[in-house]
């Protein structure tokens, strides 16, 4: 007789490991044990976000890289790198920010003995959304950025258009203040100087509406 093959779910979800009882020690624990869609197969671990149980700001990614996937850490490689000081030139200390990815993890094709990114498909993008759902609602940021498409189109929607829209706050129940902007590895992408120049400035320059939200938030008791 043939060997039936197991029925898979019509839609992978992370949604059945998520813990009842929620904070972001109890989600980070759960996380590393998800299965909800075939990313984890190839990843070494889940890459889950840092930072501040109670952080007024969250900024979510793509998915973790390759330094990330090593380290289990998200932003710690070169988008990191140049997040951190966009941050700074911004006037925000991430410190301040709960620092996460759409996806948690990573996704890559093999060339020669490198790892390199691979985009996460909308299945993997919705698969992976009830962490991120979950991680916003218990911290329940005062400011949400999304960095790049896949995290502006995972939160706000598969019509939302970064190129568009970057830098305008939107309407959304997740955050009193929700925007969107560029990758950081949008600067690491560009070839020449003055292109890799112009893509930080635009960075830089809607993190500093951000701060300015920050501010307004802080000044008014928020």
């Amino acid at each position: 007789m043939a060997r039936l093959e197991r029925a898979r779910p019509a839609e992978d979800s992370a949604a059945p490991f998520l813990p009842a009882r929620r904070s972001l020690a109890s989600l980070a624990r759960a996380a590393r044990g998800c299965r909800g869609c075939p990313l984890y197969k190839r990843a070494s671990q889940t890459v889950f976000g840092e930072g501040r149980a109670r952080a007024p700001l969250v900024l979510v990614g793509e998915m973790p890289g390759d330094a990330e996937d090593a380290a289990g850490r998200p932003f710690v490689g070169p988008a990191g790198r140049i997040l951190d000081r966009a941050l700074a030139e911004a006037g925000i200390d991430r410190a301040e920010a709960y620092v996460t990815n759409a996806v948690k993890h990573f996704k890559w094709e093999a060339r020669g003995k490198r790892r390199l990114h691979k985009t996460p498909n909308a299945n993997e993008v919705r698969a992976c959304r009830p962490w991120l759902l979950a991680e916003i609602e218990t911290i329940a940021p005062r400011v949400l950025v999304a960095l790049g498409a896949t995290a502006a189109k995972s939160l706000l929607g598969s019509g939302f258009l970064v190129s568009r829209e970057r830098g305008r706050f939107v309407a959304s129940e997740l955050a009193p203040f929700v925007t969107a902007t560029l990758h950081p590895s949008a600067v690491l992408r560009r070839r020449s100087d003055a292109e890799r120049h112009e893509e930080m400035r635009l960075l830089v320059e809607d993190l500093r509406r951000v701060e300015r939200a920050l501010h307004d938030a802080r000044g008014a008791g928020g």
